[in-house]
């Protein structure tokens, strides 16, 4: 029973990226320079989208008269390991550290040591 607990442990890792940080996709067909806004972190998947980048089309079928159907563009998944967080004061992608400032943990940018949260 012990080394189900460890395993369960294991796949869930606590990402350094939260919803509306500017990121920038290091690895994959989408990697650019340019860097785009986070909408939404998925913790359980280690998974998060992206605002444009992993682009899905949906087709979509008319559900009453006010609504169309058609296709849709939407943003699909990608992994945090193929992203890196773009700090607000080098502009650059940077690592992520953690500081202990007036009781509570901030992230802080491993590059020039700014302080990533407000």
């Amino acid at each position: 029973m012990r080394w189900f607990k460890k395993k369960q442990r294991e796949g869930v890792v606590k990402p350094k990226i939260k919803k509306g940080d500017s990121v920038v996709v290091i690895s994959g067909s989408y990697r650019t320079e340019k860097p785009h806004k986070v909408i939404k972190v998925m913790k359980e998947e280690g998974r998060c989208i992206v605002e444009g980048i992993n682009m899905k089309t949906l087709h979509k079928r008319p559900t009453s008269p006010e609504e169309p159907g058609g296709r849709i563009k939407k943003e699909g998944s990608i992994s945090l390991s193929n992203i890196m967080l773009v700090c607000p004061r080098c502009n650059s992608p940077t690592r992520v550290g953690k500081k202990k400032i007036s009781n509570r943990n901030v992230r802080v940018c491993k590059k020039c040591g700014e302080i990533i949260d407000e």
